[in-house]
């Protein structure tokens, strides 16, 4: 990939590619009668490692989870790595993701742990 592909790539939650190869799947099966013949092995385990992974399972949720993290200004690392890990406290987040208490930014410690507040509601409700 080149510089500038990699500047103009999107980054991607698992639960973000879990809703891009399901979709994906189903024209598949649309567009033919035997889907097994237009579903390669590698695309199938590719969508059985997302469904695994992924976090979220509700498209709903997958999004409100990247809408959340966007209010707080996330960089798309940080909000893919925070989206697809979930920590559970403010010390996993700063662990995972250290740029998140970087000076100069508005991450203190009690917005974190209303940004982790947030995204445990969707994920108790989904």
């Amino acid at each position: 990939m080149s510089g500038e592909e990699e500047e103009n790539a999107a980054e991607l939650k698992i639960g973000d590619v879990a809703l891009i190869l399901e979709h994906k799947y189903e024209q598949l099966q649309q567009m033919s009668e035997d889907p097994l013949n237009q579903v390669s092995q590698v695309f199938e385990k590719s969508l059985q490692y997302v469904k695994r992974f992924s976090r979220y399972k509700n498209p709903d949720a997958v999004r409100q989870v990247r809408e959340i993290l966007s209010r707080y200004q996330l960089a798309e690392f940080e909000l893919c790595v925070l989206g697809n890990l979930c920590p559970e406290t403010v010390e996993e987040a700063i662990a995972m993701v250290p740029s998140i208490k970087t000076k100069g930014r508005a991450h203190d410690d009690e917005a974190i742990e209303k940004m982790l507040n947030d995204l445990s509601l969707i994920k108790k409700f989904e």
